[in-house]
């Protein structure tokens, strides 16, 4: 297959998971059905459920296990709760409308004030053909909202800002070296599957011992995004970029 946009999720997973490398890096994501969301739910707190076709996080909905029995859910602002697992999936499927969905464990993600943020690594092809990271940023979850990003309220911030109470600037540097190593292998990886992309937004988020999760991945990323970054050769690069290989006119 060799078009440069690809839209279901489910199908840019299936070579990260094949992958011994990208693998450990996925949580468990499978394709929704009632059996299998039980199943999640049986083993992780909380899961996702997420359109196989979809951006901007729409339509996005995160359960919840209770402590105390039954399920919460939340989509969009609204929050529910179901005494049950019947009546809880009677809710998701109505919500789903027969639309293909995947449901993904759950990662507890680092907060800023409150809020969960996950990371965007922007990684593209050079104009002289080599995958290079060119460009991270943190997405902060809008309050109230399941989702980091940008087009559903969340806000773009640098990661080294984000990650200041939890690491020292060697370790922030660190970090974000790591997280452009795993941007550039996800490419290689999804590159071997689809050989007409150029560009991959690696969406990762980040658990408290700052293991890298492999939330999602775009083949059509935002580039402007980086816009929101202090250091603007970061946006000039990824603009620069995205021009030699014709996204940009």
């Amino acid at each position: 297959m060799s078009s440069s946009y690809i839209g279901s999720k489910w199908s840019k997973t299936l070579p990260l998971l094949r992958n011994a490398e990208t693998r450990r890096w996925v949580p468990e994501t499978a394709r929704l059905s009632k059996g299998k969301l039980r199943s999640l739910l049986a083993r992780y707190e909380t899961v996702y459920v997420k359109p196989d076709l979809g951006t901007f996080g729409i339509g996005v909905m995160r359960v919840r296990r209770l402590t105390g029995g039954g399920y919460e859910l939340r989509h969009g602002t609204k929050r529910a709760t179901y005494p049950n697992y019947e009546r809880l999936y009677g809710t998701v499927a109505r919500l789903r409308r027969g639309r293909p969905y995947l449901a993904q464990q759950g990662i507890k993600l680092l907060k800023h004030r409150g809020r969960r943020f996950d990371v965007r690594v922007m990684v593209q092809r050079s104009p002289r053909m080599r995958w290079e990271a060119t460009g991270v940023i943190a997405r902060v979850a809008a309050p109230g909202k399941v989702v980091t990003n940008y087009h559903n309220g969340g806000t773009p911030m640098p990661l080294g800002r984000l990650l200041k109470p939890y690491l020292s600037a060697r370790g922030i540097s660190r970090q974000i070296r790591s997280l452009k190593r795993t941007g550039v292998k996800v490419a290689k990886v999804i590159k071997r599957r689809f050989p007409g992309i150029n560009e991959l937004g690696v969406d990762v988020g980040l658990d408290r011992t700052f293991t890298p999760w492999i939330l999602e991945v775009n083949t059509k990323p935002d580039p402007y995004i980086f816009r929101k970054l202090p250091d603007k050769s970061v946006v000039r690069k990824v603009i620069r970029y995205a021009r030699a290989y014709g996204r940009i006119r």
